[in-house]
């Protein structure tokens, strides 16, 4: 394969550990290494991957397993379902904090609201998404938003510190008005596997309205496995696959898709 992909949002840093319950679960069902999933996904043309942490040891060993593998970079980050256990743990926030200093750390997150689950409460969602927004702003790092069923309480916080901020929408499955005030933010939008779902026929259209300099590509991997592979665990190589679907539904070529995209992961987190 001639093209180069990045994905700008894995997990695949959680295997064979004991960060990220869910994550590592679904990455034991497959049963690789993390160094092969990483070199399956080089051989698909899959360079470079931005691995995601969602809580202070899984933002850890993103960076302790970007730091060992020369394509892979971190992103550290509280995610909002676990609000509930930082959000007065001053010890923990003060470690967290030092993983910024640390090499190859490239964004902040994922982070954000999440009001579909609730799983901390929407105060301390709200607390530990500030709190990583000062950071964002103090480190002028980006962020990798994740937010579901809480865009009106996230567009205030938002409003809050922009301009001063930079990010993406991490799995983007909102309204187009949603689509259209994110873009007209300056945001970047995550396009996974939910795109490529027979139920996801208006997501898809949606997704054909945003610009080519806002696009990138992610796996969520383990998560999100892209049609026509649901029921497996999903890999970075998968890249490819939601690439070939954007394909046809946004009339262009996999070489363009391949050069946009890349390039604005690229200029997003300085890789």
């Amino acid at each position: 394969m001639s093209q180069t992909f990045i994905d700008s949002h894995c997990h695949v840093h959680s295997v064979g550990t004991d960060s990220e319950v869910l994550s590592r679960a679904k990455w034991e069902e497959l049963g690789l290494s993390p160094q092969t999933i990483v070199e399956r996904a080089v051989a698909a043309g899959v360079t470079k991957l931005v691995c995601v942490g969602t809580d202070l040891p899984d933002s850890l060993k993103a960076v302790e397993f970007a730091q060992s593998n020369d394509n892979c970079y971190a992103a550290v980050g509280i995610h909002p379902h676990e609000a509930k256990r930082y959000v007065n743990d001053q010890a923990a926030l003060k470690r967290f904090k030092e993983l910024l200093s640390q090499p190859k750390v490239v964004a902040i997150g994922e982070c954000g609201l999440d009001y579909y689950y609730n799983h901390s409460e929407s105060s301390d969602q709200e607390a530990i998404l500030r709190f990583q927004l000062d950071l964002a702003r103090e480190h002028n790092l980006p962020v990798i938003f994740h937010v579901r069923d809480a865009f009106a309480a996230f567009w205030p916080i938002f409003n809050a510190y922009s301009p001063n901020l930079r990010g993406v929408l991490h799995s983007f499955t909102d309204t187009p008005q949603t689509l259209k005030t994110a873009l007209e933010k300056g945001l970047y939008i995550g396009v996974n596997g939910i795109a490529t779902f027979p139920s996801a026929t208006a997501l898809s259209q949606t997704l054909v309205s945003v610009p080519d300099e806002q696009l990138l590509l992610e796996t969520d991997s383990p998560y999100l496995t892209p049609a026509p592979y649901r029921g497996t665990i999903n890999e970075p190589k998968q890249i490819v696959r939601i690439a070939e679907y954007l394909v046809g539904l946004r009339q262009t070529t996999l070489d363009k898709l391949a050069d946009i995209t890349s390039a604005n992961a690229i200029q997003l987190f300085g890789l």
